[in-house]
């Protein structure tokens, strides 16, 4: 089955999301467990948490479904020990919340070696700042996110995240979440049915499907190889759309959430019901 949803706003409360998800037929979702803005949060209340709970049971929603995402700020690349040393604690703190809610992931961007440290460098520091927060927490997957490459950014090379892999210890709760956007601005082309077959090949040989943990259905504003990150809807922009039709077609891709982050929430729900149609019968 296809988990398909949108990252929705958790605003009023975490407990809030999965109504959000609903409203727009979701079987699945994505959100921040706290001001991704900012460094410091309250912590969850218990009553939060409940409710939480209560309304993923109610509406069905298990946590194989759900992909939180994190803070903006982290960077567990960072080439600064002051700055290392604050993402990892943020890093942490996030995993504990994803914990505290019963879920099983948490998406992240890798980070950035700010142009002040090699790229390899910076990798390892990646894979070193997983494994350290892995090892204070529990039950959670750390799912790594490809970039577009942006600036300093790691992850947007199939590479990078092959290497990433590689230095964590316990493979059993590290992932990938892909982003279509933000392969397409990396340099791999989702624009044919032949490209796609040939990006996720290259993927399975070099990552592999079994760390595939969600995705990231985005069009894309950027063209293509511009290492530029700017989302669009499903069927406007350079992206095209038989990407979409590969993916709700590829039961490699079933059973994990595949997440909305294109620009217009207003249309999520015809999105999602228009990736539902490209599913052949």
């Amino acid at each position: 089955m296809k988990y398909i949803g949108a990252h929705v706003s958790a605003a009023g409360g975490v407990e809030n999301t999965i109504a959000r998800a609903e409203a727009i037929g979701a079987n699945a979702f994505a959100l921040f467990t706290k001001n991704q803005r900012q460094w410091q949060a309250a912590p969850l209340s218990e009553a939060s948490i409940r409710a939480f709970k209560q309304a993923c049971e109610k509406a069905g929603f298990r946590p194989e479904q759900i992909l939180p995402h994190d803070s903006y700020l982290i960077n567990l690349g960072h080439p600064d020990p002051d700055g290392l040393a604050k993402s990892r604690d943020a890093f942490l703190d996030e995993l504990k919340r994803c914990e505290q809610l019963g879920l099983c992931y948490l998406n992240f961007h890798p980070g950035s070696h700010l142009k002040q440290i090699p790229e390899a460098a910076s990798l390892k520091l990646v894979s070193e700042s997983i494994n350290w927060a892995l090892e204070r927490s529990q039950g959670v997957t750390a799912v790594i996110e490809n970039t577009a490459g942006q600036g300093s950014n790691l992850g947007w090379s199939f590479e990078h995240l092959a290497t990433l892999i590689d230095g964590v210890e316990d493979k059993s709760r590290v992932g990938v979440c892909f982003d279509t956007c933000h392969a397409f601005a990396a340099g791999y082309d989702l624009r044919t049915a032949e490209s796609c077959a040939q990006v996720f090949a290259d993927f399975d040989r070099i990552v592999g499907f079994q760390y595939l943990k969600g995705m990231h259905i985005n069009g894309a504003k950027c063209t293509f190889g511009s290492r530029v990150d700017r989302h669009h809807s499903l069927q406007q922009g350079n992206l095209g759309e038989a990407v979409f039709h590969h993916i709700m077609n590829d039961e490699r891709f079933d059973g994990i959430p595949l997440i909305l982050e294109t620009i217009d929430e207003s249309i999520w729900g015809d999105e999602i019901r228009w990736l539902r149609s490209l599913a052949k019968a």
